[in-house]
């Protein structure tokens, strides 16, 4: 199995990312509908802040952190693996049954996350997977009725606890995810959304390493893309990440679109896993990736 790293490895690739707005007091769910590379799937539907927004809903965070602890202290990351995180598990198939996964295809997947999850303080502990077939929730859409309908008749657990869904996704989508701001105002909201063929094995190449629900329970986490804000700014709020202007795509080499301010030494972060590149490319966090959602969990999750 592959470990997350505390490294910037680099390499190259464009395209385009449409930015989604958040809801006052930060209650929607993250969604950002990428240009899709030559697989025809789009890696990620998790709709993120304008970089104005950004900076309101991180000005929130930290009144939240000031409210709970001296801020004016660096936050100590807790030791590796020393958080539980409960996984709920549906599958959705259709009424013929397509999309069912089987117990060693569950337990793979769970494999990938806790692997790509070992240098950080999270490890994931599967308590119980759910079996429904309803065509509707099998072909779900982001936001969409079949969506709500889903997570309101599935979902387990409070804030500390990830649901996984798992269905054959509209509009080639491999995922998306809610962020842990947005529990408070709409729980039955939170949790992960997955393309069927995404996990290991999958049909979903080259994206079927399992490595679209590391990436997407990194949003559930409070990580953003990479490439959240471009080269301006504060990007993803990570400062151990080189910023990056677009999203990468495969497992280019020598990428840097980002050569003044905050980038000027380093090249793009295409290993990390919040980029978009393909699942056999990735293979890092960084430390303050592993900070910054150790803290979002804390604040937000009571995890």
């Amino acid at each position: 199995m592959r470990k997350a790293i505390f490294s910037i490895s680099a390499k190259a690739a464009l395209s385009l990312c449409v930015f989604a707005s958040s809801a006052v007091g930060f209650a929607q769910s993250v969604s950002t509908v990428e240009a899709a590379n030559n697989s025809g799937l789009k890696r990620c539907g998790t709709d993120h802040p304008s970089i104005q927004e950004a900076v309101l809903k991180e000005q929130h965070f930290a009144t939240l952190r000031e409210i709970s602890s001296d801020s004016s202290v660096a936050h100590t990351l807790r030791p590796n693996g020393s958080v539980t995180v409960d996984v709920y598990f549906h599958v959705i198939t259709d009424t013929a049954n397509n999309g069912a996964l089987s117990n060693r295809e569950i337990n793979a997947q769970m494999a990938v996350l806790n692997d790509a999850y070992a240098n950080t303080p999270f490890t994931f502990n599967l308590v119980s997977t759910s079996v429904t077939a309803n065509n509707s929730w099998y072909n779900v859409g982001y936001n969409s009725s079949a969506e709500r309908s889903m997570k309101s008749s599935l979902r387990e657990g409070d804030a500390s606890d990830l649901n996984i869904y798992v269905a054959e996704l509209e509009g080639g989508l491999l995922g998306w995810a809610t962020f842990p701001s947005s529990y408070s105002s709409d729980p039955l909201d939170d949790g992960v959304i997955i393309l069927t063929g995404s996990v290991p094995g999958g049909d979903a190449s080259p994206y079927n390493e399992g490595d679209t629900l590391t990436h997407e329970v990194g949003h559930w986490l409070g990580l953003y893309h990479t490439f959240q804000g471009g080269c301006s700014g504060q990007g993803d709020y990570v400062s151990d990440t080189p910023a990056e202007r677009s999203a990468a795509y495969g497992c280019p080499v020598g990428r840097d679109t980002c050569t003044r301010g905050r980038n000027a030494a380093g090249e793009d972060p295409v290993t990390n896993f919040m980029d978009y590149t393909d699942d056999s490319c990735m293979y890092e966090f960084t430390e303050g990736q592993a900070t910054r959602a150790d803290e979002q969990s804390i604040t937000y999750r009571g995890l």
